[in-house]
């Protein structure tokens, strides 16, 4: 093994002690970076080659366990141990964070490397095309979603062939840069198709020829703003199936300085650091762009004209510039009136060459609204149906911006009295929406600034079908008696609410158990008990009005009720939410009537450290379901003196198995079998497919055990056909 004298250990102190930190740049203008003050090292040959290296956790680690290399022996530099490699990526534009990836050559690279390092603007230090070299000891090798990677093992990994990154402080210590060698990273050209023939690759920038983003990308931005979102490119295109031959996906941060760029709308050629995520037996193999200059897909050349069109799905054109030339501008109320007398859940489609330019007034940003925007011009209102989850997301659809939709081809369709634009696709899956495929078709954005959205003011006596789809305020409105007390939701369901005037006048709120409104869920969050204003979308149902709303500060219901009375909600009696972890042994009674060693504990698995009782009667894959009968029951909870009480708490069920029952006693005898217990219809959880849905049981009446001490018993029952994993969390028993 290669020797290195005192010499070369004294470069890499000076490298460290001259470690310069240089914040973000977020613009599209790639400056080269200035490297004057950074220290660098002479070149010397590396003694592990990449290939060598990743051997070093996917062949002599039969453990699976990420391998550690040995640290420094003072005086001893023969155990040394060095890669190089040439910088591929960039995070000057901030789509890659905290990582360095490396190929073995400027050209015709053979192997790639990741590099993970806890240290941001490394572009400042290593500019793409620099020679690198990274001491090893001491470092760690490991994998995350499949890809070999270098860090460091800190006992923090959340698996055990994990590693983490490489501190900031240590980074200068380990990784320097050539004083001489320096150039031009040629990509590698390669084909989607040959992705799994080509892993050695992963961390090198690679070029794809002929390539195009798919459909639903098209006309919408890199991602939104803080979130990373995958965008489908595909080469070859299949005529008879309407899809690619082969696909990839580009992963794309909304903290990159081009994230709200539309992604390029033609086809050509794309450049981007290869990499792939494994889950189980799934991989997925997917890019990230460096900057959006490497792309060429889009775009006229000298001679005017834009090569990258025709696509290899047939769009002849950019189908992302809107123009009106040879349409005619249509109203919200001409629309409606081309519906003419439409039966309720009739359809009717728009032939002409029609725009509407409108203000989107409400999406579903918090969840109330799904898979649909209203919009609204100075006529009136309308909802807009897309098959398509988190449009807000889409700048197309943000709120107070101006949408422009081309009609020919859409639909008019009556619901229950109100007139919808979408789709005569009726499939489950579709629902009358817009195909997320066909979005680009029909809906454009305007580019232009948003505006603040202005409510049409009315009162529940002066609401007409005229004002059906506006965004309104409706003044002194406040939630009826029987209401109070009640969450904004029952469950999962779409739950109705009834607000009234002070003249007694009424109209139904409609909310969704899956709304999230500031961090919790509607089905976990009490009604408002005062009195003010609500801003709404108005639709209606059978002749019904109903009120649709975004976000609770919708609902500004903070005055005295119209009887001037100030709501007190119920005072809780008595709460756990499982926090500290645990049962103590004064506040709950673990019983396991039937089955193994398997008993009601907490866990904060997929909460950090939100903890929640949990049971589940599973050991661990298939085949291993128990039977089980276990309880879980509270301390006694006086009622004496009460008028009032009710029970709520939130659940969350994964996989199938009887459904959790929840009961009642007053006269608990320390034995299950002999105790009475009063069945309790409570709201649980229905999606057994996921984690983390909570729904709220509701408010649970109590008035049976007024004057007594009541005791709340959740009883899990699995079977080896079937064991659930049941949660319960936010346990409150309220009364006065």
């Amino acid at each position: 093994m290669k020797k290195y004298n005192s010499i070369l250990k004294y470069i890499f102190i000076t490298a460290a002690s001259l470690w310069i930190t240089v914040g973000c740049v977020h613009d599209d203008k790639y400056d080269e970076p200035n490297l004057d003050g950074y220290q660098c090292v002479a070149d010397f040959q590396a003694n592990v080659t990449l290939s060598e290296l990743k051997k070093k956790f996917t062949v002599n680690n039969p453990t699976g366990a990420a391998y550690v290399f040995p640290a420094d022996k003072p005086n001893d530099a023969s155990d040394d141990l060095y890669i190089e490699g040439y910088v591929s990526s960039t995070d000057e534009t901030g789509n890659i964070y905290k990582t360095i990836y490396i190929q073995d050559a400027l050209k015709n690279p053979t192997h790639g490397f990741t590099i993970s390092v806890d240290m941001v603007s490394s572009y400042t230090r290593f500019p793409q095309g620099s020679k690198i070299y990274v001491k090893l000891n001491g470092l760690a090798v490991g994998t995350y979603g499949g890809v070999v990677q270098l860090g460091v093992k800190t006992g923090a990994e959340s698996a055990a062939n994990g590693v983490s990154r490489i501190p900031e402080k240590l980074a200068p210590q380990v990784i320097s840069r050539s004083c001489t060698t320096r150039g031009e990273i040629i990509p590698r050209v390669i084909t989607l198709a040959d992705l799994k023939n080509n892993e050695d690759l992963i961390g090198c920038l690679v070029q794809l020829d002929k390539v195009e983003f798919d459909g639903k990308a098209l006309c919408s931005n890199f991602a939104p703003s803080g979130q990373t979102v995958d965008k489908v490119i595909g080469q070859g295109w299949v005529e008879s199936s309407s899809s690619y031959v082969t696909t990839a996906v580009v992963r794309n941060s909304g903290y990159s300085s081009f994230a709200n760029q539309y992604v390029p709308a033609g086809n050509g050629t794309f450049k981007g650091i290869f990499s792939k995520f494994q889950s189980g037996s799934n991989t997925t193999y997917q890019f990230y762009i460096n900057k959006v200059t490497d792309l060429d897909m889009e775009g006229k050349s000298a001679d005017g004209i834009d090569h990258h069109f025709p696509r290899l799905d047939k769009v002849q054109e950019n189908p992302c510039r809107f123009s009106n030339a040879n349409l005619t501008a249509k109203t919200v109320s001409d629309i409606k009136q081309l519906a003419g007398g439409l039966a309720p859940n009739g359809l009717v489609q728009i032939t002409g060459d029609f725009y509407l330019k409108a203000q989107v007034t409400a999406n579903d940003e918090a969840g109330n609204l799904f898979k649909y925007v209203y919009v609204e011009d100075a006529t009136g209102g309308i909802k807009v149906n897309i098959n398509k989850t988190d449009l807000f997301q889409d700048a197309r659809f943000k709120v107070g911006k101006d949408l422009n939709i081309k009609l020919k081809g859409l639909y008019i369709r009556n619901v229950g009295g109100e007139l919808q634009i979408g789709s005569n696709d009726s499939s489950s899956a579709v629902g009358y929406r817009i195909k997320e495929d066909d979005v680009y078709k029909y809906l454009y954005d305007s580019n232009e600034p948003a505006r603040a959205v202005v409510a049409s003011e009315r009162t529940i006596s002066q609401l007409t079908t005229a004002d059906v789809g506006r965004w309104i305020k409706i003044k002194d409105l406040e939630f009826i008696n029987g209401d109070l007390g009640k969450t904004y939701a029952d469950g999962s369901a779409l739950s109705n609410r009834t607000l009234e005037d002070c003249s007694g006048k009424t109209i139904t709120l409609r909310t969704s158990g899956r709304a999230v409104f500031a961090g919790k869920a509607a089905n976990t969050i009490e009604v408002a008990g005062g009195k003010g204003d609500v801003y709404a979308i108005l639709s209606v149902f059978n002749g019904t009005y109903q009120l649709w709303f975004t976000k609770l500060p919708d609902l500004q219901l903070t005055n005295p009720r119209c009887d001037g009375s100030i709501y007190t909600p119920l005072p809780v009696l008595y709460k756990d939410d499982f926090a500290a972890g645990g049962f103590n042994g004064t506040e709950w009674t673990v019983v396991n009537k039937v089955g193994p060693n398997q008993f009601w504990g907490t866990s904060n698995q997929g909460n950090g450290t939100n903890y929640y009782a949990m049971m589940n009667g599973n050991a661990g894959g298939a085949g291993n379901n128990f039977d089980n009968e276990d309880w879980l029951i509270s301390k006694a909870v006086s009622l004496v003196g009460k008028s009032k009480a009710i029970l709520t708490f939130t659940t969350d069920v994964r996989y199938t198995g009887p459904a959790l029952q929840v009961f009642a006693t007053d006269n608990y005898t320390n034995d299950v079998t002999t105790t009475t217990w009063t069945q309790l219809p409570v709201n649980l959880d229905t999606n057994a497919n996921a984690f983390g849905d909570w729904v709220s049981s509701g408010n649970v009446d109590l008035s049976a055990f007024l004057g007594k001490n009541v005791r709340i018993a959740f009883k899990y029952t699995s079977t080896t056909a079937g064991a659930a994993t049941w949660e319960v969390d936010d346990f409150k028993i309220k009364g006065q």
